[in-house]
């Protein structure tokens, strides 16, 4: 019955993808929330975790990102469950779906709703954000989007006090494997002058075979178009830099140039995998900004420029490892 459902899995990223598993993998999901106005942001991070020895636990964690805390929610395995034909997650009463998030914790309850959902294109032949990796079968970390950008609706309460959440906008996005790359950036925001735009981009180490290469994805949802930046379709990585006040990304493909700035933050400590067990540790900020220009190669008209505030960013790792100088 396995390997049907990882068939099923291996088209639709978003899905739970550990059926079979037992040791070194985990899996999870990514579920960033802001407020209308901005005051509020958290991520919840609902996963499964299982070390070289088959040790096994299911995990919830919060990202508190005005306040810069961050709580890792442990529960037994068996308190996770997923549906093979869906996505649909369960942590003990909690769930987590593609276009909603009941929460059931001590300090965290109530319901969520999505609207308007911005999924990464999926096709057969390219399942999602990893393209033809995702058939690849030894990677040490597969990546998924389930929407770059969506609407909030609803209220949760949080440590007692109620914090409505309509209005505001939320991204998802999921990795799944047995540990997180050894060098790597990650950002994203999807707050930027105008709503309905939304970035996304890593860049990291690849191991691959004895080697490994500097694999990297972009992603920028403006006026309804995707513009696509990865190590599959052509585009060139021409700077990746980073130092203690910002990161500095430059790609190009055939049509388009793609310039970010992101400027750190003030970062909060969240556990990693490493050989499937959560016993990394990395840094996240949730108040960084992103500069972000996109320019038509041919005309030299600048099509978008803006900064995206509120914005998700880690630098993780020994980055001397991904750096690159134009």
């Amino acid at each position: 019955m396995h390997p049907i459902k990882q068939i099923k899995a291996l088209f639709h990223p978003e899905r739970y993808h550990g059926w079979g598993r037992s040791k070194r993998y985990f899996e999870g999901w990514y579920y960033k929330i802001l407020s209308a106005g901005g005051k509020e942001a958290f991520a919840f991070i609902p996963g499964i975790a299982m070390d070289d020895q088959g040790n096994q636990h299911a995990f919830i964690q919060v990202l508190d990102g005005k306040a810069q805390t961050a709580e890792y929610l442990q529960f037994p395995a068996e308190a996770f469950t997923a549906d093979s034909g869906s996505f649909s997650v369960g942590i003990d009463g909690s769930k987590f779906t593609g276009n909603s998030m009941q929460l059931e914790l001590n300090n965290y309850y109530g319901t969520l709703q999505f609207k308007n959902m911005v999924p990464w294109p999926n096709k057969w032949y390219s399942p999602g954000i990893m393209g033809p990796y995702t058939f690849v079968p030894f990677m040490e970390c597969y990546h998924g989007i389930v929407s770059m950008d969506h609407e909030l609706e609803g209220t949760l309460t949080i440590h007692g006090r109620a914090v409505d959440f309509s209005g505001g906008r939320g991204y998802i996005e999921k990795d799944w494997g047995h540990s997180f790359p050894s060098a790597y950036f990650w950002m994203q925001s999807n707050h930027f002058a105008q709503a309905e735009i939304s970035f996304k981009a890593s860049v990291a180490k690849i191991p691959w075979l004895r080697s490994s290469f500097v694999g990297f994805i972009a992603g920028l949802y403006v006026n309804g178009k995707l513009y696509q930046f990865t190590t599959y379709n052509g585009t060139k990585l021409l700077r990746s830099l980073a130092d203690k006040k910002q990161v500095e990304l430059l790609m190009e493909n055939k049509k388009y140039r793609l310039e970010v700035l992101a400027h750190r933050h003030l970062a909060t400590e969240l556990a990693s995998p490493i050989a499937g067990f959560m016993d990394g540790r990395i840094s996240e900020s949730m108040t960084a900004e992103l500069d972000i220009t996109l320019t038509d190669k041919k005309s030299g008209k600048v099509i978008f420029h803006d900064t995206g505030r509120n914005a998700a960013l880690e630098v993780a790792g020994k980055i001397k490892e991904i750096t690159l100088e134009d």
